[in-house]
């Protein structure tokens, strides 16, 4: 059985804060996400999460229930936070090439300003993301990206541009894998290769590679394989899931 609801923990004037359950699970969701990013679901410890915030475990058990529950709904959040932003992106009034190239700057920018994100996911990679299986609001979540590619994709098919046997899910893993790769080795690259990919120059330059490989890739003469569709039905059914 879940505690009674604590009372709100005191503001730093002393006087009690109103109570807010909205802006108190939004605010222990942003200390859980601090807390995993940097120690990991195993080494996350609960009592520091209810440090950051000036409460107590009673008020983070409430709403979530267990640590487990509560770096699930910290998954939840931090994949949301992405594709929020990701449907606000205006890409039907932009020729397929161009839509195509704008989600690759949007996916570049956001995990070069996020770590956290891309250090969240490294973590439920490390648990086979058995975690983020359970929940079904995430699989709704990726799908959304999976349906924008894919009606990307089928008008660059019948305008011509595109070839015919690209899939969408396969798409979404090149455009994440380049720009992810950038962010979670980043330390390692530089230290091996003398390389710094937070310079101005570098980051300019690797967003323009990417989205030249990606985009001749689609526009180049590839036959005729699998239908397109068959990835979007794969993410639908959830047969198919990729972080």
């Amino acid at each position: 059985m879940l505690p009674t609801q604590p009372a709100e923990a005191d503001a730093p004037s002393g006087r009690s804060r109103k109570p807010d359950a909205e802006r108190t699970r939004r605010e222990i969701l942003e200390a859980a996400r601090q807390e995993f990013a940097e120690r990991g679901l195993s080494g996350g410890r609960v009592d520091a999460i209810a440090a950051r915030m000036r409460t107590n475990k009673r008020m983070i058990y409430y709403y979530f229930g267990s640590k487990e529950g509560l770096y699930l709904a910290t998954l939840e959040q931090a994949y949301g936070d992405i594709r929020g932003v990701e449907q606000e992106l205006d890409l039907d009034s932009l020729t397929p090439s161009d839509a195509v190239r704008r989600i690759i700057e949007f996916t570049f920018d956001y995990q070069e300003t996020h770590p956290d994100f891309i250090r969240l996911v490294s973590i439920e990679n490390i648990h086979h993301g058995k975690h983020l299986a359970q929940s079904e609001r995430l699989r709704n979540l990726n799908t959304s990206v999976i349906q924008r590619l894919d009606g990307i994709l089928q008008r660059g098919r019948h305008s011509g541009a595109f070839r015919s046997d690209i899939d969408p899910i396969d798409l979404h893993m090149l455009i994440s894998a380049f720009c992810f790769f950038r962010v979670s080795n980043r330390y390692t690259f530089g230290a091996l290769f003398g390389c710094d990919f937070t310079a101005p120059e570098q980051r300019k330059k690797h967003k323009r590679m990417i989205g030249d490989a990606i985009v001749g890739l689609l526009e180049s003469d590839g036959g005729t394989c699998k239908p397109a569709s068959v990835g979007l039905q794969r993410a639908r059914s959830g047969t198919h899931r990729r972080l």
